[in-house]
């Protein structure tokens, strides 16, 4: 079966069903964050299943999310590693950008299920919000994962990390986990998903309190610890 194909069996099977997820898992979200969460589980694992036996995805885990609260920083390059890391990071809550939680149904189902919602052009008002919702998100326990360079990047991009980053990092006094990716070479900006291995690498824990240069060099080289050289790519 050829790459389009793949894609477009995906496509037909995914989006539907997870609006079917959603009808189901919206009512049952007011029954408490336990059941809730079982749905969203529920939810990442069929998409694993999909990526795996129909996309013809195999995903690589190099190193373990270490147990505890952890700020979690991963690499942005596809959908991919935004379900992946529900699955490996023990249902965590995420730092997410607004306009997600604020589809309808899916955006209940997001704040029922814990996000940080960060309102992109808000300038100092959404750190301040950042902040204060990181700060509850970490009472519950959760590890809290962000993406640091703020969107999703093409392979080779390396762009600085967002601010919004170290305010977290700082307010909540937390170690990092730093985790590389390489989904952006077969799950692209298009339509189309090609088969293949995705590695996801977690780095060596980098510790909390440490100056703003000084983490943020840390994490942006851990985080691009998969990225080739310009000369291999050629």
């Amino acid at each position: 079966m050829t790459a389009f194909f793949r894609s477009l069996l995906y496509a037909a099977i995914f989006y539907p069903a997870t609006v079917a997820w959603l009808l189901v898992g919206v009512p049952i979200s007011i029954l408490g964050p336990g059941p809730m969460l079982g749905v969203v589980l529920s939810w990442v694992e069929f998409h694993h299943w999909l990526v795996t036996h129909v996309l013809g995805i195999r995903i690589r885990v190099d190193g373990k999310i270490p147990p505890g609260c952890h700020l979690i920083a991963v690499k942005h390059q596809s959908m991919l590693e935004t379900m992946e890391m529900v699955r490996i990071a023990n249902l965590p809550v995420i730092v997410l950008k607004k306009e997600l939680a604020d589809i309808p149904l899916f955006g209940w189902m997001t704040w029922r299920y814990g996000v940080i919602a960060v309102e992109r052009s808000a300038g100092a008002r959404a750190l301040r919000s950042l902040v204060e919702e990181g700060r509850r998100a970490t009472a519950t326990g959760r590890p809290v994962v962000i993406y640091p360079e703020g969107t999703r990047v093409r392979v080779g991009e390396r762009p600085p990390l967002k601010s919004g980053f170290a305010a977290l990092y700082r307010a909540l006094g937390l170690p990092v986990v730093p985790v590389a990716v390489d989904s952006g070479r077969l799950w692209g900006r298009g339509f189309v998903h090609r088969s293949g291995m995705v590695t996801l690498k977690v780095g060596e824990t980098i510790p909390a309190c440490l100056g703003r240069k000084e983490v943020e060099a840390r994490v942006h080289a851990a985080i691009n610890a998969l990225e080739l050289a310009p000369e291999a790519r050629a």
